[in-house]
């Protein structure tokens, strides 16, 4: 099945669109389940010491400074929203130990994984966030994130439940932002409903710049983005991932 055209947003899905720009929180929303199967005691160890001094929260007032989660002040940062087992995480801290990596999650089971490559890898250079990543991009100072990752998110494919996708106009609207000139957005789904939502939304915004120079580009994935355990489990369950690129425009 080929992957669906982006199409010139209709009136109903501008007034969609403008629901969803409307519905950024000024409180914790947080949808889904924050926990899985049952923590083995290692791991119920691992979340109360490592987390410890890995997790931030968000200052009470004013923005969150990130040059203040690490010992030194670094060049970049980049964000993973809801970044499932870590997997993917973890890779692209390894492979950039200069860039400081601020991870959103609230699904407990997914944060121990993470915490458990942290540990294996050494890495010194990622923070974790344990709740809504939408208040954590309001948080944030202006110009701030140079890569920004949110990678096979909940598709709520249920019309009622649209409002509850990550990829929403109001988020956009944090992320044109928070993101310096030229950074860049990556999204994937193996979801075809999904898929056209991003695709209504994202090209549209003025403040961002689809990457895709042919079809190609966006049902391969680039060789600078790990693979993840959901892209597998869409590959051996018959389904196709899709991975966009967006580049923030000059402002």
């Amino acid at each position: 099945m080929g992957a669906p055209r982006p199409r010139r947003p209709t009136a109903l899905r501008l007034r969609l669109n403008a629901g969803a720009r409307s519905a950024a929180p000024n409180r914790r929303i947080v949808y889904g389940r924050r926990r899985g199967r049952r923590l083995r005691s290692g791991q119920r160890e691992r979340l109360a010491g490592s987390l410890g001094t890995l997790q931030f929260a968000l200052p009470e007032s004013g923005p969150l400074d990130p040059d203040s989660l690490f010992p030194a002040r670094l060049p970049d940062y980049w964000l993973e929203i809801g970044f499932g087992g870590g997997e993917h995480l973890a890779e692209q801290a390894a492979r950039h130990p200069e860039i400081g990596f601020l991870g959103a999650e609230v699904f407990e089971n997914g944060v121990v994984r993470l915490l458990g490559e942290i540990e294996r890898r050494g890495l010194a250079n990622v923070r974790i966030f344990m709740d809504d990543a939408r208040l954590l991009l309001q948080a944030l100072p202006d110009q701030i994130l140079g890569r920004v990752f949110i990678l096979f998110p909940d598709p709520w494919p249920k019309l009622r439940h649209h409002k509850r996708r990550m990829v929403a106009g109001a988020t956009l609207d944090q992320l044109a932002r928070t993101m310096k000139e030229g950074a860049e957005l990556r999204l994937a789904t193996d979801d075809p409903g999904y898929l056209q939502w991003m695709l209504e939304l994202t090209p549209t915004h003025p403040a961002f710049q689809w990457l895709a120079q042919s079809a190609a580009d966006w049902l391969e994935r680039p060789q600078d983005w790990p693979q993840t355990r959901y892209e597998r489990k869409a590959i051996a369950a018959g389904r196709t991932p899709y991975f966009l690129r967006f580049a923030r425009r000059p402002r």
